[in-house]
């Protein structure tokens, strides 16, 4: 018995390669890292790793966590700049007693002492991309437009479970700004015993509900995954909505600690990958919200292919520039 979960289709290669892996008895603790790490790497996601989007100061500021189920260690970090695989950063965090969560120039510092890939962070398309917008300044910056974090939750064959996250954050974000992808508890949270959940979206909000830690809460009383997703999320939007009106972006995947998933969202076409010992070839699936609950479908060849053949123009735009 073994499954992943992942946030946004970009993730669908990486869950190939660590599926594979996992079904040979490989750790959810090496998976979860590894498949976060390919993601970091590739250039043309605009809002992880390598080609993040900068923030207002044409900077690119790295997020990432990692949390392990066995033992509840947590590592993290936050606003850091020109380091290749934060998600590896922060699991070497989650192995210390203490400093577990560092930020800025602290963990910039703590990167270099213990020899990760120092690396400038900003491509030529992710620089063209905030030119475009600066010239653009009349118009609102919406948040999330396309894809953002990736997250994920891993159970291996011997019953284990980790999480980790990456992101850029906000497109023109201030600098210094840290969202809720490496808050324990609203961005990520994993327990072996029950399950984990990830959130992506407006970390603004998501961090108001605690919104992973509450996921796995309610799976702990008994709850499915997809229950425990739908009433976390909904009824934090619901809240946001009459106390500020409106509710920014929120989306979740889970997973228990018997393979079992869900995912919930506020957004209009949700995309999400998994992957199980049952199911072991990854499928990605699109989510809707949908009177409450939320509507989940295969994504069809169409949609699959529509998004793939932006990702080939994305990467042509790239190489070109």
């Amino acid at each position: 018995m073994w499954g992943i979960i992942a946030t946004w289709s970009m993730s669908l290669d990486s869950i190939k390669n660590v599926s594979q892996k996992l079904s040979f008895n490989e750790t959810a603790a090496d998976m979860v890292v590894s498949a976060v790490k390919q993601i970091e790497d590739f250039p043309f996601y605009k809002s992880v790793g390598y080609g993040g989007l900068p923030n207002e100061e044409q900077e690119v500021e790295l997020d990432a966590s990692y949390m392990d189920g066995d033992t509840l260690s947590i590592g993290a970090i936050g606003a850091v700049k020109d380091f290749a695989n934060p998600v590896l950063i922060a699991k070497s965090l989650s192995q210390r007693k203490v400093n577990n969560f560092l930020v800025g120039t602290g963990a910039e510092k703590y990167a270099s002492i213990n020899g990760f890939q120092r690396k400038n962070m900003l491509t030529k398309r992710a620089k063209a991309f905030y030119e475009k917008r600066i010239k653009q300044e009349a118009e609102e910056i919406k948040p999330y437009a396309g894809h953002d974090t990736v997250g994920m939750v891993c159970l291996d064959a011997m019953g284990s479970m980790s999480s980790a996250t990456s992101t850029s954050g906000l497109f023109m974000k201030k600098a210094g700004r840290v969202g809720d992808s490496p808050i324990p508890g609203s961005g990520f949270y994993v327990d072996s015993q029950v399950g984990g959940a990830s959130a992506t979206g407006l970390g603004e909000d998501i961090m108001k509900g605690c919104l992973s830690y509450e996921i796995v809460r309610l799976m702990k009383e008994g709850k499915s995954p997809q229950i425990a997703c739908d009433q976390a999320v909904f009824q934090l939007d619901k809240q946001l909505r009459e106390r500020q009106l409106v509710a920014g972006d929120i989306s979740v995947v889970a997973m228990n600690k018997k393979g079992g998933w869900g995912c919930a969202t506020n957004i209009k076409d949700f995309s999400f990958v998994i992957a199980t010992a049952a199911n072991p070839k990854p499928v990605v699936y699109v989510a809707n919200e949908s009177d409450g609950h939320t509507k989940i479908e295969p994504a069809s060849s169409k949609w699959l292919q529509e998004y793939f053949a932006t990702r080939g123009m994305q990467a042509n735009d790239c190489l070109k520039g």
